[in-house]
C-alpha cells in the first residue's frame, strides 16, 4: 500500500464485488490497477489464472503486465492481461472450430477489410460510383459494433436504396471472410459474443476461469465490448477504471452511457473518485476544468493538485497558420533558454530535451505546416500515426507470403503475392483460377494445385512453382524454428534482389524495412515461449499508433489529439483551436458531438505537466484554400484568471502572398549532444543528397558497410540510408 493515497488505498483494498474507480486524469488509475490485481494475489488469495485485465493499447497492456510483475511475488503467467482485441483473439484461437473457422484464422487489417469489400460488390454488381466501398466498410464496421447482423442491419434498412447495398455486400463480406479464414477487428469482439450465445458451456467455462475481471479506460467501451464483459462477469466482481470526462471514441462506436450507467448495472457496486492529480499544474487544472464543467452529461468532479499554480496558460494568437508553426518552434526555444537559466536549480522542468514537447492538433493535416518550421529550425520531431511500419508495401508483401503460408484459405494475400515479383501469372489466370475454384466449391490456393487441368503452357508452370513454394513453407512450419522459416521464406521470395536491381535510395530503404520485419520476427521469437507465425501475425495485426511510437527518442512528438490520450508531456501545444477545425463544424448541431469535443479538449490539455500553449490562426489553409478563422468557442469559456495572452491579436485581414509570409526561423541553440561522435559520422552534421536535397544526420547506428544513417531532410522529410550506398554530401 506505500505510495498511495487514501482514496486510492481504499479502491485497491474494497471487498470483492463491482467497482466503480472514477480516475481523472493524471490520478494514478494504472497505479490503483495494478495494485488492486497485486492485492487480490497476495491479500486475498485469488489465482493470478482467475483473473483477466483489459486496457485498449498492446502499450499500456504491457506496461500494466510489468507493473504487476514487479509488486507481486507469485507466478502471473496464468493471469489474462492484455487489450479487448487480443483477448478476445486468444479465445477464438481456442474455440475458432466452434464457430466455423481453423484456428489459424488470419486477422484482416483496414487494407485487406477494403481489398475483400471492393472485390464483394464487384462480384454483387454492386454499383460504386453511388456509395464508395470505403463508405460501405465504415457501415458496416458501425453495424457490427451495435452488434446487428447482416440480416438485422437489412431488416433494418427502412428501404434506403444505400443501406439496400450495404446490407447486400455486408451479407456477402461476411460470406467471404469466412472462406478466406479471416476476421476484421469488429470480429474478433462480435464472435466470441456469438460463441457465448450459442455454447452456454463455454461461456460457463471462462465464467468460472475470469472470476475477478478488471477493465481499463472503461469509458472508451463499445457495445460489443460492454455485453462481453456483462457475458463474462457471472460472479460480479468487475472493477471498471475510466473517466467520463475522457470519453472520446463515440466515432469509433464508444459508448459515455456504459460508465454513466455503471451504477445503475450493478445496483451494489461501490463508487470511488481520484481526484487527486499528480501530473499538472494548478493554472493547467483549472484552465481545462473550467472549459470541461460546462458539459452537462458528466459526474460532479474536479480534480485538485498539491503542485503550485505554475506559468498560467500561454494563448498564442496568430495571423496565419505559417506564424503559427513558426510561434511554436520560438516558444520551444526559449523553453529551451529558460530551463538552462535554471539548471542549477530546484525547478522542475530544468534541462529541457526535445523529447519534453508534444504538439497536438486536431486532424493529420494540420501536421504538414509545423514539419517545415520544425525542419527549418533543425529541430527532430516525430510524428505518431503515420504511415505505420506494417502498411508500408515492402512490408505488407513480405507478410502476405507470410499470412499464405500461415492460412492457405486467405484468398486476399494470395492475390498480393502470386505476381509479386513478377512471374507471369496474369490477371487473366488468376480470374480463370477464381472462377474453376467457385465452381468446386474449392479455396484459391487449392485451385492453384488444379492448374494442371485448368491452365496450358507457361501460365500452367508458374503457377505450379508459385503452389509448391508456399506448400514447402506450409510443411515446414512447424519443423523448423520461426526465425530459420521467416529468413528463409524472405530468401526465396525474390524481393531483396529485385529491390536491389532497382539500385535507388528509396529501393535501399525498402530493403531496409524488411531487415526491420526480420528483427521484429527475431525480437517475438526471443521473447515468446512457443513461438509461431500465427502468434507474431497477430501481434501485428493488433498494433495500434501509438503502440509504435518510441518515447526514449529525443525528438519533440506531432500527434493528433486522440492519440495523446494516456500520455504526458512536461510542454504541450495545441494547435488550431478555431471554430470548424476544433470543435470542428458538423458538431456544431449536435450537443452530444459538441461535448465530445469539450472533452477532446480537456483530454489534450492535461496531458501537459508543466506549461500548456494554446494556439489559433486568422487564416489557415484547409481543403487547399486559404481560409479565415474565428477563434474557439472553447477559448472563450476558459476562465481568464488562468490564461494570459501571448502576443497581439491578429487582424482578420488577408495577407498579400500569404503562403510565402513567415517569420524567419530563429538560430536554434547549441546542445551538448549535436557534437555526439559515431564512428564514420557525425550527428547533427548537414548534408546534400542528388535526390531528397538538403537534410541534417539525426542519428546513427552499425558500423562498417552497415552503417545507416538517419536524415532529417528539409523537403523530403525523413529517411534512413546506408551510408555506403547513399553518396552523402557533407556540407
Amino acid at each position: 500500500m506505500q505510495g498511495l493515497n487514501e482514496e486510492q488505498r481504499k479502491a485497491v483494498t474494497a471487498p470483492l464485488g463491482p467497482l466503480l474507480i472514477l480516475a481523472g486524469a493524471g490520478s494514478g488509475k494504472t497505479r490503483v490497477l495494478t495494485h488492486r490485481i497485486a492485492y487480490l494475489v497476495e491479500g486475498c488469495g485469488v489465482l493470478p489464472s482467475n483473473i483477466l485485465a483489459v486496457t485498449f493499447t498492446n502499450k499500456a497492456a504491457g506496461e500494466m503486465r510489468e507493473r504487476v510483475r514487479r509488486q507481486v511475488r507469485s507466478d502471473l503467467s496464468g493471469a489474462w492481461i492484455g487489450t479487448f482485441h487480443s483477448i478476445c483473439a486468444r479465445i477464438l484461437r481456442q474455440q475458432a472450430e466452434h464457430l466455423g473457422f481453423a484456428r489459424q484464422f488470419t486477422i484482416y487489417d483496414d487494407s485487406d477489410q477494403h481489398s475483400l469489400i471492393k472485390q464483394v460488390a464487384s462480384d454483387l454488381q454492386v454499383p460504386t460510383d453511388k456509395i464508395t466501398p470505403g463508405n460501405i466498410q465504415r457501415r458496416i464496421s458501425h453495424a457490427k459494433n451495435s452488434l446487428l447482423s447482416p440480416d438485422e442491419f437489412s431488416r433494418n434498412s427502412g428501404g434506403n436504396f444505400l443501406d439496400d447495398f450495404v446490407a447486400k455486400v455486408y451479407a456477402g463480406y461476411q460470406r467471404a471472410l469466412k472462406e478466406n479464414n479471416a476476421m476484421d477487428f469488429d470480429d474478433l469482439l462480435i464472435h466470441p459474443i456469438r460463441l457465448f450465445e450459442s455454447r452456454p458451456d463455454i461461456l460457463q467455462h471462462y465464467q468460472n476461469r475470469f472470476q475477478n475481471i478488471l477493465v481499463d479506460e472503461y469509458q472508451d467501451t463499445n457495445r460489443a465490448q460492454y455485453i462481453f464483459l456483462k457475458q463474462l462477469s457471472a460472479h460480479q466482481n468487475l472493477c471498471v477504471v475510466g473517466d467520463d470526462d475522457q470519453s472520446i471514441y463515440s466515432w469509433r462506436g464508444a459508448d459515455i452511457k456504459n460508465i454513466l450507467a455503471f451504477e445503475k448495472d450493478f445496483p451494489n457496486c461501490k463508487t470511488f473518485r481520484l481526484q487527486q492529480n499528480y501530473r499538472s499544474t494548478k493554472s493547467i487544472l483549472a484552465a481545462a476544468h473550467s472549459v470541461v464543467v460546462n458539459n452537462s452529461g458528466r459526474m460532479a468532479k474536479e480534480l485538485w493538485t498539491d503542485r503550485e499554480d505554475g506559468e498560467k496558460v500561454s494563448l498564442l494568437e496568430l495571423e496565419n497558420d505559417l506564424y503559427e508553426a513558426q510561434a511554436i518552434v520560438d516558444k520551444i526555444n526559449e523553453e529551451f533558454s529558460q530551463s538552462r537559466r535554471h539548471i542549477s536549480s530546484s525547478q522542475r522542468g530544468a534541462g529541457r530535451s526535445f523529447r519534453d514537447f508534444a504538439i497536438l492538433y486536431r486532424t493529420n493535416a494540420q501536421s504538414r505546416v509545423l514539419e517545415e518550421a520544425l525542419l527549418r529550425a533543425g529541430m527532430p520531431y516525430i510524428i505518431v500515426g503515420g504511415l505505420r511500419f506494417y502498411e508500408r508495401k515492402e512490408v505488407k508483401d513480405i507478410l502476405a507470403y507470410m499470412r499464405l503460408a500461415a492460412n492457405p484459405a486467405d484468398s486476399i494475400s494470395l492475390r498480393r503475392a502470386i505476381n509479386y515479383p513478377l512471374r507471369g501469372i496474369g490477371d487473366v489466370t488468376v480470374r480463370r483460377l477464381e472462377a474453376h475454384a467457385r465452381e468446386r466449391g474449392i479455396t484459391l490456393f487449392d485451385a492453384l494445385k488444379d492448374g494442371s487441368t485448368t491452365l496450358s503452357g507457361r501460365a500452367k508452370e508458374r503457377v505450379i512453382e508459385f503452389y509448391n513454394l508456399i506448400s514447402k513453407y506450409i510443411n515446414l512450419k512447424n519443423s523448423i524454428s520461426l526465425l530459420e522459416w521467416a529468413n528463409a521464406l524472405v530468401d526465396e521470395t525474390g524481393i531483396i534482389p529485385l529491390l536491389k536491381s532497382e539500385s535507388s535510395p528509396d529501393s535501399i530503404n525498402r530493403i531496409e524495412n524488411i531487415r526491420e520485419l526480420q528483427r521484429a520476427v527475431a525480437d517475438y521469437a526471443t521473447n515468446t515461449p512457443g513461438a509461431t507465425i500465427e502468434g507474431f501475425l497477430e501481434q501485428v495485426a493488433l498494433v495500434s499508433d501509438i503502440d509504435g511510437w518510441n518515447d526514449k527518442s529525443n525528438a519533440v512528438s506531432l500527434m493528433t489529439l486522440h492519440s495523446a490520450k494516456g500520455l504526458e508531456f512536461p510542454v504541450v501545444f495545441m494547435v488550431g483551436l478555431e471554430d470548424g477545425l476544433f470543435p470542428l463544424s458538423r458538431s456544431f448541431e449536435e450537443p452530444a458531438s459538441l461535448e465530445e469535443e469539450r472533452r477532446l479538449f480537456y483530454v489534450g490539455a492535461t496531458r501537459a505537466k508543466d506549461k500548456l500553449y494554446l494556439s489559433w490562426a486568422a487564416q489557415r489553409v484547409r481543403l487547399g484554400q486559404r481560409q479565415f478563422s474565428q477563434p474557439s468557442r472553447f477559448l472563450d469559456e476558459l476562465d481568464e484568471k488562468w490564461i494570459v495572452r501571448d502576443g497581439r491579436r491578429p487582424r482578420i485581414v488577408g495577407l498579400p502572398n500569404a503562403a510565402h509570409h513567415y517569420a524567419p526561423p530563429s538560430p536554434m541553440p547549441k546542445y551538448e549532444d549535436e557534437s555526439q561522435e559515431i564512428p564514420g559520422v557525425e550527428v547533427g552534421r548537414n548534408v546534400r543528397h542528388e535526390l531528397f536535397g538538403v537534410g541534417k544526420i539525426i542519428s546513427a547506428d552499425g558500423h562498417g558497410e552497415n552503417l545507416k544513417v538517419t536524415v532529417r531532410f528539409i523537403e523530403a522529410g525523413t529517411k534512413k540510408l546506408v551510408l555506403k550506398y547513399a553518396n552523402l554530401q557533407f556540407l
